[in-house]
């Protein structure tokens, strides 16, 4: 007989899993960015999907933080925004020439 408390995560490994930090945030606006360009398939029913308006939100979301934030950020999470931003934007032009 096995003890299920044994197997069950404690509150301390739940609370972490739970933690979001400022580049976990920018990753999951990221993502929906990719999400809406077809590019990542939505994780809700595994299908590509394209929604440029929405995309277009959470890409303007990220440059909107990126501007609330500058001078706040660290050399890290100033280059992922930079990096993002870049990538996502280079998408956008891409799926929105090829609709």
């Amino acid at each position: 007989m096995s003890d299920p408390q044994a197997k069950a995560p404690s509150q301390e490994s739940r609370q972490e899993s739970r933690m979001i930090d400022f580049s976990t945030f920018v990753f999951s606006l990221g993502s929906a960015a990719l999400i809406n360009l077809g590019i990542a398939p939505n994780p809700l029913n595994n299908k590509s999907e394209k929604n440029l308006e929405e995309a277009k939100q959470n890409i303007d979301l990220l440059a909107i933080l990126k501007e609330k934030t500058k001078g706040n950020l660290t050399p890290d999470e100033e280059k992922l925004m930079d990096n993002l931003l870049h990538s996502l934007r280079m998408h956008y032009i891409k799926e929105n020439k090829n609709p």
